[in-house]
Protein backbone atom coordinates (compact mmCIF):
# COMPACT_ATOMS: atom_id res chain seq x y z
CA UNK A 1 0.00 0.00 0.00
CA UNK A 2 2.69 2.57 0.00
CA UNK A 3 4.08 2.22 -2.96
CA UNK A 4 2.54 4.17 -5.65
CA UNK A 5 1.04 3.20 -9.40
CA UNK A 6 2.83 5.62 -11.25
CA UNK A 7 6.80 5.93 -10.81
CA UNK A 8 8.04 8.50 -9.82
CA UNK A 9 9.47 11.07 -12.65
CA UNK A 10 12.99 12.14 -12.15
CA UNK A 11 13.95 15.95 -12.96
CA UNK A 12 17.20 17.61 -14.36
CA UNK A 13 19.42 18.42 -11.82
CA UNK A 14 19.60 22.24 -12.70
CA UNK A 15 22.93 24.35 -12.10
CA UNK A 16 23.00 26.85 -8.99
CA UNK A 17 24.14 30.11 -10.28
CA UNK A 18 25.35 32.44 -7.54
CA UNK A 19 23.89 35.88 -8.59
CA UNK A 20 27.04 38.51 -8.91
CA UNK A 21 27.40 40.91 -6.65
CA UNK A 22 26.56 44.03 -9.02
CA UNK A 23 23.37 42.75 -9.41
CA UNK A 24 22.78 42.83 -5.11
CA UNK A 25 24.73 45.75 -4.33
CA UNK A 26 22.26 48.53 -5.94
CA UNK A 27 19.00 46.79 -3.81
CA UNK A 28 21.27 46.55 -1.12
CA UNK A 29 22.07 50.12 -1.23
CA UNK A 30 18.49 51.03 -1.84
CA UNK A 31 17.12 49.50 1.19
CA UNK A 32 19.78 50.28 3.28
CA UNK A 33 19.00 53.86 2.82
CA UNK A 34 15.45 52.86 3.36
CA UNK A 35 15.85 51.35 6.22
CA UNK A 36 17.84 54.55 7.74
CA UNK A 37 15.32 56.71 6.50
CA UNK A 38 12.50 54.62 8.41
CA UNK A 39 14.31 54.36 11.35
CA UNK A 40 14.86 58.06 11.55
CA UNK A 41 11.92 59.27 11.20
CA UNK A 42 10.68 56.24 13.61
CA UNK A 43 13.14 56.97 15.73
CA UNK A 44 14.23 61.08 15.81
CA UNK A 45 11.47 63.11 14.06
CA UNK A 46 10.61 64.84 16.66
CA UNK A 47 12.14 68.32 18.38
CA UNK A 48 15.40 70.06 17.32
CA UNK A 49 16.31 67.35 14.13
CA UNK A 50 12.56 67.72 12.57
CA UNK A 51 11.95 68.20 9.48
CA UNK A 52 8.50 67.98 9.18
CA UNK A 53 6.67 71.02 11.24
CA UNK A 54 3.95 70.16 13.96
CA UNK A 55 3.45 66.70 15.38
CA UNK A 56 2.13 64.86 12.05
CA UNK A 57 4.86 62.18 11.53
CA UNK A 58 4.94 61.87 15.67
CA UNK A 59 1.61 60.80 16.12
CA UNK A 60 1.95 58.65 13.05
CA UNK A 61 4.47 56.96 14.19
CA UNK A 62 3.77 56.61 17.92
CA UNK A 63 2.94 53.14 18.83
CA UNK A 64 6.17 52.36 16.52
CA UNK A 65 8.67 54.18 18.50
CA UNK A 66 7.02 52.56 21.62
CA UNK A 67 7.33 49.48 20.11
CA UNK A 68 11.26 49.77 19.42
CA UNK A 69 11.58 51.21 22.77
CA UNK A 70 11.98 54.71 21.87
CA UNK A 71 11.10 57.23 24.39
CA UNK A 72 8.88 60.27 23.22
CA UNK A 73 7.44 61.26 26.37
Amino acid sequence: MAQSAAPAAASPALPITPLPLKAILPWAVFFGMLALVLLYFVGAEQGATSLVAGTGVHEWVHDGRHLLGFPCH
